[in-house]
């Protein structure tokens, strides 16, 4: 625990809010939203990371509600999937964007932190995290249990939407080189199933060649999302903003969490402009195709799945 952190109940554009908070670091949480964590607030660098809408209240999205006709702010888990789509179990849909986004998370706290639980209405799992402030940042431990009798396959990605500028630039690990296009006619990447290299490659539509690890030009409608074929070597990814000099960094056990997919808009969803990195327990979005193609993960039956997400900010 950080001597000086501290745990307030505050109200965070309409909605009661847990506020974590240290000389560093301010972590806010809505625990009825989803688990959705709404602010990481960098205090050295008076700079926050994660994207914020306009929206001066947000309104609490029912089950199984559309992702873009709410508030896509900030930072919510993306589980047991990420597309609309049958479960390969029982074949039960699985919502857009998954379950827990939507639903409400019980939430105590604990020395140094949070502690959110949350179980499917629909499915035999129950999803726990604890977020932990440290002096440069906040660690997340997931826990997944399966309440079955047989496996349970899942994807879990972090769908935090970060804040950008023309000068921002991702920074990943080794053996990255090669990476396919999910997002459907995209500008410069073609149609869904494109393979580019990476992080050097053509543009579909102007032939020249564009970087992908950087999120320059400030277009004004492109959308990008695209994964790495290759399984991740090391359980890391930053983000690195060279006008703050300072950089945000993912670390993860890549054991559990082998994937890595990045998620760009520059005006051409919503108008908004933010970039995730989204390191996954499975790809491409859709778990069934997932499974049938054996790039998920999975619960033991009667068992869990632990891993954990650290975001710690750093001077470069």
């Amino acid at each position: 625990m950080i001597d000086s952190s501290t745990f307030k109940t505050t109200i965070f554009k309409g909605i009661e809010a847990i506020t974590l908070e240290n000389d560093q670091i301010r972590c806010i949480v809505l625990p009825s939203y989803g688990g959705k964590m709404v602010s990481f607030y960098d205090k050295k660098a008076k700079y926050e990371w994660l994207f914020q809408s306009q929206h001066d209240l947000l309104t609490i999205p029912p089950y199984g509600a559309d992702f873009s006709k709410y508030d896509s702010s900030g930072f919510d888990d993306m589980f047991p999937g990420i597309d609309k789509g049958p479960h390969p179990n029982s074949l039960i849909m699985i919502p857009d964007h998954g379950e827990v986004w939507t639903l409400p998370w019980g939430h105590k706290e604990v020395e140094g932190g949070i502690k959110l639980d949350v179980k499917s209405p629909n499915f035999p799992y129950t999803l726990t995290k604890t977020l932990m402030l440290t002096e440069s940042g906040v660690n997340i431990s997931y826990e997944a249990l399966n309440l079955s009798d047989e496996r349970f396959p899942f994807i879990w990605t972090p769908h935090a939407l970060l804040n950008l500028n023309n000068v921002t630039r991702l920074e990943l690990p080794n053996g990255l080189d090669h990476v396919i296009n999910v997002e459907k006619d995209t500008k410069h990447l073609g149609d869904w199933g494109t393979h580019h290299t990476y992080p050097q490659t053509k543009s579909m539509s102007t032939g020249e060649r564009i970087d992908l690890s950087r999120l320059e030009p400030m277009e004004s409608a492109t959308v990008e999302k695209f994964y790495f074929t290759e399984r991740l070597q090391a359980g890391w990814c930053s983000l690195v903003q060279p006008d703050l000099k300072r950089k945000l960094t993912y670390s993860f056990p890549v054991e559990k969490v082998p994937f890595l997919g990045v998620w760009k808009t520059r005006g051409g969803y919503r108008g908004e402009y933010n970039v995730a990195l989204e390191p996954c327990t499975g790809i491409y979005d859709d778990v069934y195709l997932a499974e049938k193609i054996g790039k998920s993960s999975s619960i033991p039956a009667n068992g869990s799945y632990n891993w954990f997400l650290k975001m710690d900010v750093c001077r470069i």
